[in-house]
């Protein structure tokens, strides 16, 4: 999984990790299980993703934290900028 800058304090400033996981949320979890507090920074109390955050598996942006995995694909996270 590719993370953002914004999160990488949580992973030791790695960009990139390895996780395990037959669904996006499975993935989060497995990662949450490593690296404390990375999963509540992109799920919200309902067990929904953040509006504020984006996931690409592959090139598709999937919303849907049940999203099947194959064991061998890239996600992305990617969390949303604003500003003025």
């Amino acid at each position: 999984m590719r993370i953002p800058t914004p999160l990488r304090s949580y992973t030791g400033e790695s960009k990139v990790v390895q996780a395990e996981g037959a669904t996006v949320d499975g993935v989060l979890r497995d990662l949450d299980r490593r690296y404390p507090g990375l999963r509540f920074r992109v799920v919200d109390e309902q067990g929904r993703l953040r509006r504020h955050m984006n996931v690409f598996v592959g090139l598709e942006h999937v919303r849907d934290l049940d999203t099947p995995l194959d064991g061998v694909d890239e996600i992305t996270l990617m969390q949303a900028l604003s500003g003025g």
